[in-house]
């Protein structure tokens, strides 16, 4: 785990992967977490902005506004079909009222910790057996990878990406994603 403010890396996690994932945290009643990662997976929201949600601004809503800690900006935030299914479904079983935190700690007033989640994330990759160095940013980073593959890997959708992620430049975004390490793996693969 990372001391506050330092950088770290995070890999991003294939989509499917994902959601085996949010379904064995289901069957494994760890519903909070399988809430995390698919809202996180679904949405891209930074993590400190992620804790800060209600059920309320998401549940049954097409969509929701928040404003981001890290950049002070305004961004609307469409919920997909597929995560509303699953948020109604968690919402049933969490037995939460709609003005609760979705991940709130075991008193329900305070959100997790970046610090709880980052550890916990480790322990489940280490349960399930996922290989790969996993923060709470690579919720983020699995929809980058998700938008990007879906969109056949155009250039559109980088710069879709680049604007999503406030990055000031679509090569920042390659980065963030990892494509030019990606790209350069393939290279040697080529020959």
């Amino acid at each position: 785990m990372a001391l506050k403010g330092q950088k770290t890396t995070s890999d991003f996690l294939e989509w499917d992967k994902m959601q085996t994932i949010v379904l064995k945290l289901e069957r494994d009643n760890d519903l909070k977490f399988a809430l995390l990662i698919a809202t996180g997976s679904y949405i891209g929201l930074r993590i400190s902005d992620l804790l800060q949600l209600r059920w309320n601004q998401v549940l049954n809503q097409d969509y929701f506004t928040i404003t981001e800690k890290k950049t002070n900006k305004i961004r609307k935030v469409t919920i997909n079909p597929e995560l509303q299914t699953i948020l109604k479904r968690l919402f049933v079983q969490l037995e939460a009222k709609e003005t609760d935190l979705m991940f709130a700690n075991r008193s329900g007033e305070k959100p997790f910790s970046i610090q709880y989640v980052n550890s916990k994330l480790k322990d489940i990759f280490t349960r399930y057996n996922v290989r790969g160095q996993y923060s709470s940013h690579f919720m983020r980073k699995t929809l980058g990878r998700r938008i990007w593959e879906v969109n056949k890997y155009s250039d559109q959708a980088l710069l879709l990406l680049s604007q999503l992620f406030n990055h000031t430049s679509i090569s920042t975004t390659k980065i963030y994603l990892g494509i030019r390490e990606q790209e350069i793996s393939n290279l040697y693969l080529s020959v």
